[in-house]
């Protein structure tokens, strides 16, 4: 099996059984998102407890990309400082969206979020896997305005 089609199924996997799917009973951070483009919407539901993400959760409806950005986005920053976590959403952000080739300690740093690093090629797609992300920055920052990518 090939990196493409590895990448490709851990894609699939994250959409099909997202991690950290559904709302939590409490959280102490939530924000919304919405790409009007594509249809996607996710709320990303954070609870934080000195300065560390101590559970994340999303709801949303949308494409494979964007379900499976949330469930990895999840898995990768909780029990995170928040520091760490959006240091994470910075370099991921700038794999997507620059020309810069994901180094090795890059791909390691990121784990699964390797596998939507060939979006940028798509620029429609990179608006799909960074929405999640940037409603998490939203709730962290406990911004009362909904995250649109347009």
């Amino acid at each position: 099996m090939d990196l493409r089609e590895l990448y490709q199924d851990v894609i699939i996997d994250h959409n099909k059984n997202p991690r950290n799917f559904g709302r939590p009973e409490t959280c102490d951070h939530a924000a919304n998102g919405d790409n009007p483009l594509c249809g996607d919407t996710v709320t990303v539901y954070v609870t934080v407890a000195d300065n560390v993400i101590k559970n994340v959760q999303f709801d949303a409806r949308g494409c494979a990309i964007s379900i499976a950005s949330a469930s990895m986005m999840t898995e990768l920053v909780k029990d995170k400082p928040l520091t760490e976590a959006r240091a994470i959403f910075k370099d991921f952000h700038e794999i997507v969206t620059s020309k810069k080739n994901a180094g090795p300690d890059d791909l390691e740093r990121l784990n699964n979020l390797a596998a939507l690093t060939g979006v940028r090629e798509f620029p429609m797609r990179v608006k799909c896997a960074m929405l999640p992300w940037h409603t998490m920055v939203a709730a962290l920052d406990q911004s009362e305005d909904d995250v649109t990518t347009e």
